[in-house]
């Protein structure tokens, strides 16, 4: 299905990719029931090959796609975000902050404090609308800081009231003279916090990439990643290639140079949204290659890159000085882990990819737990079926739980698997929880750990320091307690109150 860039709004996952977030079985199963379809709920006729999902009584735990949105957009360069919203949802910003200095810390760069400002809408706002306060809010952002560009995300109290968030930015858009781009992030447009990269993405490519047919660059490729270190240029500048890091903490001027790519790589299908933007609208090739987890997807997906590049006669060099380089470490790292049972949690390409790291150290996963799954991508191209090209490559995983990172379904998928350690996404709940299980945890933050082939040796150590710790975890189980029953503290099934319906 084509991106619409006409509309304000980002069609939500579920409407353009089938997006769910609750299922189980085994990762066979739900790659061959996919099929690059949309999601039917529960009611499947009977001749589709349409992807159902189960439900659960209740949610225990949540994350907001206004979060993603406005934490990707704060920490770009030169800008301000206004979160037209009551002030609690402005509690994220304390993350931003820290967030947007590792990063700095990280590239170099000087830190600075994101800006932000809430409208912090009350019960008048509420009732008789909040489009004053929201222009007010405009025009004290550009005075106080002078921003070149000003992002103005919405929210589930502006979704409900229906202020005109897009009139008001064209308004005071022509007033200051810098661009005023609407966010459309209400957290209840979608059921999974994915949907808020879609928003922020959807709103760069409509404001902030010019588009430049003749102003292109064959030594540059887009590299669009969810945060963290550089570990793209090592792996690209051996073929010539600039590296166009974006997302994760960038200038203008990075957005502003998407459109003059040679081509355009994600570290997670995630992230598409982007990718595929720039090839339908301004003829940028995506690279659909699956993504560089473990050695042979990271030969191949070089090997795509440098054929959409022009750059095959560099390319068969490059992988056998990486394979050289890391064999001896990597050979070590084998030994000592193999016969371990790791367990990963992450979010849909994420997850499927440390799988693949895993197996490629020589760690047994049979149990994984997905935070969402997509049936397709936007590009629509089975080339990037990760989950698909895992089963195919790697074997099947009997055990992959979907679920929104649901504290007392987690609870029932570490008891089934009985691991060795988890690696997960985040250090927030499944962290936690395997904590409190006794369960040695490894919680990765930048996703580009696994990345390549510096990852499987970065994920191997990682793994190595953190598996001698499990007498302290067991001491941490020792003192903890979980509010559940005894029946579900026992229970291995995460859907088993879905069953019982």
């Amino acid at each position: 299905m084509p991106i619409n860039l006409r509309t304000p709004q980002a069609e939500t996952r579920e409407q353009r990719l089938g997006t769910i977030t609750q299922w189980d079985g085994s990762a066979a199963q739900l790659a061959r029931d996919s099929a690059f379809t949309f999601g039917c709920g529960r009611d499947c006729g009977p001749g589709g090959r349409r992807l159902c999902e189960l439900s659960s009584p209740y949610s225990q735990a949540s994350m907001c796609a206004e979060q993603i949105a406005v934490t990707n957009a704060t920490i770009i360069r030169d800008t301000v975000v206004i979160q037209h919203a009551p002030i609690g949802c402005a509690s994220s910003q304390s993350f931003t902050s820290r967030y947007s200095r590792d990063l700095a810390a990280r590239r170099g760069w000087k830190p600075e404090d994101p800006r932000s400002i809430c409208t912090n809408l009350g019960e008048q706002d509420m009732v008789f609308g909040g489009v004053e306060r929201l222009a007010d809010t405009i025009r004290d952002a550009y005075e106080r800081h002078h921003p070149r560009v000003i992002f103005v995300a919405t929210s589930c109290a502006t979704g409900i009231i229906g202020d005109d968030v897009d009139g008001t930015a064209r308004q005071l858009e022509e007033e200051i003279g810098i661009p005023v781009v609407p966010l459309h992030c209400e957290g209840f447009k979608s059921r999974h916090w994915s949907s808020g990269w879609d928003v922020i993405e959807h709103g760069i490519l409509r404001r902030l990439v010019p588009h430049r047919p003749d102003d292109k660059n064959p030594d540059l490729i887009n590299v669009i990643h969810l945060g963290g270190p550089d570990v793209f240029s090592p792996l690209l500048n051996p073929l010539g290639l600039e590296v166009n890091l974006v997302m994760g903490g960038n200038p203008l001027e990075r957005l502003a140079a998407l459109s003059t790519a040679a081509a355009t790589v994600t570290m997670c299908f995630v992230l598409s949204y982007l990718a595929t933007g720039l090839e339908q609208e301004y003829g940028v090739p995506e690279i659909r290659a699956p993504l560089p987890y473990g050695l042979d997807a990271s030969d191949n997906w070089l090997r795509d890159i440098a054929r959409v590049t022009g750059r095959t006669h560099l390319v068969e060099a490059v992988i056998a000085s990486e394979r050289a380089r890391i064999a001896p470490e990597l050979d070590r790292l084998r030994r000592l882990l193999k016969g371990k049972k790791g367990f990963v949690a992450a979010g849909a390409a994420f997850a499927h990819g440390l799988i693949a790291d895993l197996r490629e150290l020589g760690v047994t996963v049979d149990d994984a737990y997905s935070f969402h799954h997509d049936p397709s991508t936007d590009s629509g191209d089975p080339e990037q079926d990760s989950l698909g090209h895992l089963v195919q490559t790697t074997g099947d995983v009997r055990n992959f739980t979907v679920s929104p990172d649901q504290h007392f379904q987690a609870h029932a998928a570490l008891k089934r698997a009985r691991p060795d350690f988890v690696i997960c996404r985040h250090s927030g709940t499944m962290a936690v929880l395997a904590a409190r299980m006794g369960i040695p945890v490894l919680p990765i933050f930048y996703s580009n750990d696994g990345i390549g082939y510096d990852g499987l040796l970065t994920i191997g150590r990682a793994i190595l320091r953190v598996l001698p710790r499990r007498r302290f975890y067991e001491d941490v189980e020792a003192h903890s307690a979980f509010p559940y029953r005894r029946e579900w503290l026992e229970e291995t099934d995460p859907f088993a109150l879905e069953a019982a319906e």
